[in-house]
């Protein structure tokens, strides 16, 4: 096997991304995720590793966070589980996000060719579409039992089968397509956005007066860790997302680099970022970045308000 470190891979995404019209992000190697990318209203979110199997709960449970609250698709970008390589066009998962090789990402972005078997414990499955099942079996006037017969299963696992109750293994899947002549399985759309964190610590953990006072002006708060930023914030009406970063006593060219971070991540997700900073000698907006300054979020009165100084800072 051609050995490949980390930076590799990330190369090798970024070439594929861009040649298939994605916009991407900088990477963030010190964050629990690694880089988006945009094409029209598809976001994705990645997480670069040579071995899947080194990344943990905790890092996962970040990822879901941000995805749901960007409407992205997250997905683990690696090389290999343990000593083995992942298999083209298999799909691996690590607590609940799908892990995949480079080759199957291009196959499904270039040739628009999806992934069909999921890797589990105990080997590789696929999920059966039950009510194709069920037409071409009655259109061959096959009972439940007859084809069972023929495909060398039970009664039960076909009438599984048929109810979307449990799914096959790839070898049993091609016998029933062979005797229907017709094909049952169904894709994996990794690109499809599903919410992942339907749970998310909404207001959790406030454990500073700025978080506290965002939730009061009616933002949902939810700190995150590992991330170039400190908070995510969303409001339900309007619908907007929001990148927030919590700076105290920090000195104007970390703040910078901060800046650069929180630019390039609005770009690329199409939220509205903002600094509260408790420092009056910080004001109007750091490198396009609007500054909020504390005592002006305690005395807002609602998200309104709040909303109108971000935006005559952003637009100054």
């Amino acid at each position: 096997m051609n050995l490949k470190n980390r930076n590799n891979i990330i190369d090798e995404l970024i070439q594929l991304l861009l040649s298939e019209g994605f916009e991407t992000s900088n990477i963030y190697e010190k964050s629990c995720f690694d880089m988006f990318a945009k094409r029209e209203l598809l976001l994705l979110l990645f997480k670069v590793l040579v071995n899947i199997d080194s990344i943990d709960e905790a890092q996962v449970h970040e990822i879901r966070k941000i995805s749901s609250v960007f409407l992205a698709s997250p997905l683990i970008i690696g090389l290999k589980s343990r000593n083995t390589p992942l298999l083209e066009d298999v799909v691996y998962e690590r607590y609940g996000v799908s892990a995949i090789g480079v080759k199957t990402l291009k196959n499904m972005i270039v040739y628009d060719k999806y992934p069909e078997i999921l890797a589990d414990r105990g080997g590789y499955y696929v999920q059966i579409n039950g009510n194709v099942l069920r037409e071409y079996r009655e259109e061959y006037s096959l009972s439940l039992k007859n084809l069972a017969d023929l495909a060398n299963v039970s009664r039960e696992t076909i009438y599984k089968y048929e109810n979307n109750l449990v799914r096959a293994s790839p070898e049993i899947a091609m016998v029933l397509e062979e005797i229907l002549n017709v094909k049952i399985t169904l894709s994996i759309d990794l690109f499809e956005f599903k919410d992942l964190n339907n749970n998310i610590e909404v207001n959790y953990a406030l454990n500073n007066n700025e978080t506290k006072n965002l939730a009061n002006l009616g933002f949902n708060v939810i700190p995150t860790k590992k991330t170039p930023f400190n908070v995510l914030s969303k409001l339900e009406n309007p619908k907007y997302s929001f990148i927030t970063s919590l700076e105290e006593n920090r000195i104007p060219r970390t703040l910078h680099k901060i800046a650069l971070s929180l630019k390039d991540l609005s770009l690329i997700t199409g939220s509205e970022s903002f600094f509260i900073i408790n420092n009056e000698k910080f004001k109007g907006n750091l490198d396009g970045i609007p500054v909020v300054n504390s005592w002006e979020l305690k005395e807002s009165n609602d998200s309104s308000e709040l909303l109108k100084i971000v935006k005559e800072r952003r637009d100054n």
